[in-house]
């Protein structure tokens, strides 16, 4: 993250994220969802996308990749409406708590930013 080193402090956060990413990318076989292809594939292709992600980000401090997890994120809770199985309740509700947790923990970890917070004072002061 840009500013200060809160590399170490919000590492939590990206390893929770990677352990989601590890558990969308086999929650279709785990759940027993893995015969709805667009569920299938969205969650091993956006589970592997966050787990790779995640742990990448690991070693940088750079709060690009948490903006990349908000989206992430907010296009699980979207995906299973926008992707026609929101009438399979097991992967919509795998895909909803899954991105709302993953957005919660990008925003957490933004939330260290002080370069941020910084701006966003300023952005609020005007």
């Amino acid at each position: 993250m840009h500013g200060v080193n809160t590399g170490s402090i919000a590492r939590w956060q990206d390893w929770a994220s990677f352990a989601l990413g590890l558990w969308l990318a086999v929650s279709p076989w785990m759940a027993g969802f893995s015969a709805n292809e667009a569920a299938t594939a969205n969650s091993v292709f956006l589970g592997i996308a966050l787990a790779l992600g995640s742990h990448f980000e690991c070693a940088l401090d750079d709060c690009t990749p948490e903006w990349l997890n908000i989206v992430a994120g907010l296009w699980l809770l979207a995906a299973p409406f926008v992707l026609g199985f929101s009438s399979s309740p097991v992967p919509t509700a795998n895909s909803i708590a899954v991105g709302l947790l993953v957005a919660i923990l990008a925003a957490s970890a933004l939330s260290l930013d002080k370069e941020l917070g910084k701006l966003w004072h300023r952005l609020v002061a005007r």
